[in-house]
């Protein structure tokens, strides 16, 4: 299930940056780049979401 929403979090980006390009061409700059921000924003996301956790430091030994 994570790895499909992050294959979708990141098409959906594709696709805002295309759509970007598209309005920016008919001439509404600022719906273009509110479109361009909102997909920055699901590309840093993604990022995060893909940084490994760090493994925990005690077992369950350890905690006795």
């Amino acid at each position: 299930m994570f790895e499909t929403m992050i294959s979708v979090l990141m098409l959906t980006g594709i696709v805002l940056i295309g759509g970007a390009v598209f309005v920016f061409r008919g001439g509404d700059r600022r719906r273009a780049l509110l479109m361009v921000i909102a997909a920055l924003v699901m590309f840093a996301n993604v990022a995060i979401w893909m940084i490994p956790e760090p493994k925990p430091t005690t077992t369950a030994k350890g905690a006795e």
